[in-house]
């Protein structure tokens, strides 16, 4: 039996999509929201089955991950999140890699020798490295215009992920990756894909939503932003952090969700001069956690948004 866990938003999507086209393959796919991490715990495999894990944090998904060791399954990791202590076994394949400026599309491009670049292109400007993006994309000598619509797609791919359930999404991560699934080609998919254009305009209208509120808290080291309870903005929370660190790249920046039953879910970003904090802050609080440049919370309760927003300056602030 083979397997494929990935991340719902654009990274874990276009590095299973990479891999596939490389080494086509059907799968049993294991996927959900964003924030849904602790995925190898869905997985029931046996001696011999291989697994391939992409864009998902090690550290999250260890109790898991030695059970099906154990248990005689092949796995091949590629992530880019903190993975505390990595294991070492006959059957393990780890790709891992935390650099700020690396996603777990590049780490499959890498693997892959390039033979999928624009798609790990995508990838990265949807995991708001803009910058690894464009150095990344120089051999394929690009139009500005091709760029863009490689930058668009990854957005409204990551889009997609954030919700708290599957009801927020516009489409469950594993019918968008069938969609993407029979083009070879990231152009092909931006022209005739009726999912492209349903993701493109709900991310205009949810955006344009978020950037007409004010922050509740600004300073210097950074700004905090509060959306209400909601369907629109629990989908746009992550990717309106990524347009705000954009604007503000010497700031920090967090996004505030609250939750229908009370607490908030929490986008932090660092500073994009920086791309440093962003997981040592959120590692503080009961379900946090993530990477250097982005990290978050799955729930805040109302009573830790006092000390949330004092430790996200202090952090922000030294760094």
């Amino acid at each position: 039996m083979l397997y494929d866990v990935f991340n719902g938003d654009a990274d874990g999507l276009c590095a299973l999509h990479q891999l596939r086209l490389a080494e086509p393959a059907d799968s049993e796919l294991v996927t959900g929201p964003k924030r849904e991490i602790s995925l190898l715990e869905r997985v029931r495999a046996r001696a011999g089955d291989r697994i391939t894990v992409l864009d998902i944090a090690l550290s999250k998904n260890r109790r898991a991950l030695d059970a099906l060791l154990a248990a005689g399954a092949h796995i091949r990791y590629f992530d880019h999140h903190q993975p505390g202590d990595i294991p070492e076994h006959p059957n393990f394949e780890p790709h891992i890699d935390t650099d700020a400026n690396v996603c777990t599309s590049l780490l499959v491009n890498q693997y892959l020798q390039g033979s999928q670049l624009k798609w790990a292109v995508a990838a990265a400007f949807g995991d708001n490295l803009a910058d690894s993006a464009r150095q990344a994309a120089a051999p394929l000598k690009l139009s500005p215009d091709q760029l863009a619509q490689l930058q668009s797609l990854g957005e409204c791919l990551n889009y997609n992920g954030y919700g708290e359930t599957l009801d927020d999404l516009f489409y469950d991560p594993a019918e968008l990756y069938r969609q993407m699934r029979p083009y070879a080609d990231p152009f092909a998919f931006i022209a005739e894909s009726a999912a492209y254009r349903t993701l493109k305009s709900g991310y205009r209208e949810d955006m344009a939503r978020a950037m007409a509120l004010d922050a509740m808290e600004v300073r210097a080291a950074g700004r905090v932003f509060m959306l209400p309870a909601e369907k629109w903005a629990r989908r746009i929370s992550g990717v309106f952090g990524n347009q705000l660190a954009v604007d503000a790249p010497t700031q920090a920046h967090a996004v505030l969700t609250a939750k229908p039953e009370g607490g908030y879910v929490v986008s932090v970003r660092a500073p994009l001069a920086a791309k440093s904090g962003a997981d040592a802050l959120c590692s503080q609080f009961d379900s946090g956690g993530g990477r250097k440049g982005a990290a978050g919370i799955n729930h805040l309760p109302e009573s830790e948004l006092g000390r949330f927003i004092a430790t996200f300056f202090a952090v922000f602030t030294r760094s």
